[in-house]
C-alpha cells in the first residue's frame, strides 16, 4: 500500500523506511562507543525498536509496558501508567541500560520511567535513552535518536494500521492485500 506524502503536519513512514531508521539508530550509538549490557524497550511504541537493537547487539531485552495515548483510537495523552514489573527471559535486570522507545514527544515518559528505574531498580548504574523521533515539543533531549522534528508532526507509523482492525474484520483484510 502507498505511503501518502508526509507535510509538516503529518510525517508518514513504510517498513521498510521504519526499520532503516532503527538502523540508523543502531549505528549511531555503535559509533558512540557507549557499552551498554541489557536494552529496555518501553511497550508498545518501542518494542519493535528494543527488539532489533537486541538483535544486531546481541544482548539481552527486557520490557516495561507504559501507556499514556488510550484516547481517540490512541490518538489522545492521558496519565501516564508504568508497569510494577520489568520482564527480562535472561539474567538480572542491572548495569548499563539503554532505554529505547519510538519517540519522545513531552518528555514525560523518558523521566517518569528514568525515576521509577531509580526509585525501583538500584542494579541500574546508567540509563542513556534512544528513540527514533525527538519532537520540539519534549523537553527531555534523548541522548541518541534519528531524526529531530522541530514542527512535531503526527507521526504515523506503518504498523498502526492494525490500530483498528478487529478480528471479525480479518478475512475481508487479508482478501484486499491479495489482489
Amino acid at each position: 500500500m502507498p505511503v501518502p506524502a508526509s507535510t509538516d503536519s503529518d510525517l508518514w513512514l513504510g517498513y521498510d523506511d521504519y526499520y532503516r531508521m532503527i538502523e540508523r539508530l543502531c549505528l549511531q550509538i555503535h559509533e558512540s562507543g557507549w557499552k551498554f549490557d541489557q536494552i529496555l524497550c518501553l511497550a508498545r511504541g518501542g518494542m519493535r525498536v528494543g527488539d532489533v537493537i537486541s538483535r544486531i547487539f546481541d544482548l539481552p531485552l527486557a520490557i516495561l509496558s507504559t501507556s499514556s495515548y488510550r484516547a481517540d483510537g490512541g490518538t489522545s495523552r492521558g496519565d501516564l501508567d508504568i508497569a510494577k514489573y520489568i520482564t527480562i527471559s535472561r539474567g538480572t535486570f542491572g548495569g548499563k541500560v539503554l532505554m529505547a522507545d519510538d519517540l519522545v514527544d513531552s518528555g514525560v515518559t523518558l523521566e517518569q520511567v528514568s525515576e521509577h528505574l531509580r526509585r525501583r531498580f538500584p542494579e541500574v548504574v546508567e540509563v542513556r535513552t534512544a528513540v527514533l523521533w525527538w519532537k520540539g515539543s519534549s523537553k527531555v533531549e534523548p541522548d541518541y535518536y534519528v531524526d529531530h522534528l522541530p514542527n512535531n508532526p503526527w507521526i504515523h507509523q506503518p504498523f498502526e494500521e492494525y490500530d483498528s482492525l478487529r478480528p471479525q474484520q480479518l478475512e475481508a483484510w487479508i482478501r484486499r492485500g491479495s489482489k
